[in-house]
């Protein structure tokens, strides 16, 4: 079986991608067998998961466009996946024409899928890096082309700082962005959370367990602890579906199942 125009020459048609079986629950199209086979399973686990990953991805998108409206034209994605299905390129460029990102992703598979989907696009770039190794993240070739961090960012962390466990220093981690950051940057981030559905909580944490990304969910404290040193952008930590809801859509009724938080900080 060949694979896609968009996939690397390289990709494993037999290993499902992490990256990939997130396409699928979004209704993308840059997803395989595997990858799909994978996600039926898990969503026979929990029938909500297309729903919260949904959500996720509409908040982002939301974020997005609040960034712009506050003058941002620069953005910087870690954990970015597989750029596609309202990815952060297409939504801040149609607001801003001039928008530049970079994504960022220490997956070999989503980094080797997004360099060949946004192949000849001078406006983006993909970088092969992990969120804690700071330097290695800004200090990239790629980065420096596109971004100037003596001018206004945006960061987003979105469904990412929960595959970071408590052991290794995520304050700290989260400050070194913050120190590089000019005054009127963001930070954006949704962190799963055992709050609202936490019968759900921990059989979904046990299955990543069995995988190369644990999961550590975290509290609407810890979450909120994160932003130390940035001013919360109303209103503040919430469940992701009522993180500043476009104009006439309802917010469900039960925000909580949704299982995430949502939250988005300026540097002063």
């Amino acid at each position: 079986m060949e694979p896609p125009r968009w996939a690397s020459g390289d990709v494993d048609l037999d290993r499902p991608s992490a990256a990939r079986v997130y396409d699928y629950y979004l209704g993308g199209s840059h997803n395989f067998a595997v990858d799909r086979e994978m996600a039926r399973r898990a969503i026979e686990m929990w029938p909500e998961l297309p729903l919260i990953m949904q959500a996720n991805r509409a908040f982002l998108r939301r974020a997005v466009r609040y960034l712009v409206d506050q003058g941002i034209t620069q953005f910087l994605d870690i954990g970015s996946g597989i750029p596609t299905v309202g990815n952060v390129h297409e939504v801040a460029q149609a607001a801003t024409p001039d928008a530049r990102v970079v994504y960022v992703d220490i997956d070999p598979v989503a980094v080797a899928h997004s360099r060949s989907i946004l192949a000849g696009d001078e406006q983006t770039e993909v970088v092969h890096a992990d969120l804690r190794d700071v330097g290695s993240v800004l200090d990239d070739p790629r980065t420096t082309r596109l971004l100037d961090l003596s001018e206004p960012v945006g960061v987003l962390m979105v469904a990412l700082l929960h595959f970071v466990p408590a052991e290794a220093g995520l304050a700290g981690v989260i400050d070194r962005y913050r120190a590089v950051m000019a005054p009127g940057s963001h930070l954006v981030v949704s962190h799963a959370t055992y709050e609202g559905q936490p019968d759900q909580a921990g059989p979904h944490t046990a299955l990543y367990q069995r995988t190369g990304t644990p999961m550590t969910m975290r509290s609407r404290a810890e979450v909120t602890a994160l932003f130390e040193g940035f001013d919360l952008v109303e209103p503040g930590v919430v469940f992701l579906p009522q993180w500043r809801p476009d104009r006439g859509t309802p917010v469900d009724d039960h925000p909580e199942r949704f299982t995430g938080f949502a939250a988005a900080g300026r540097r002063g």
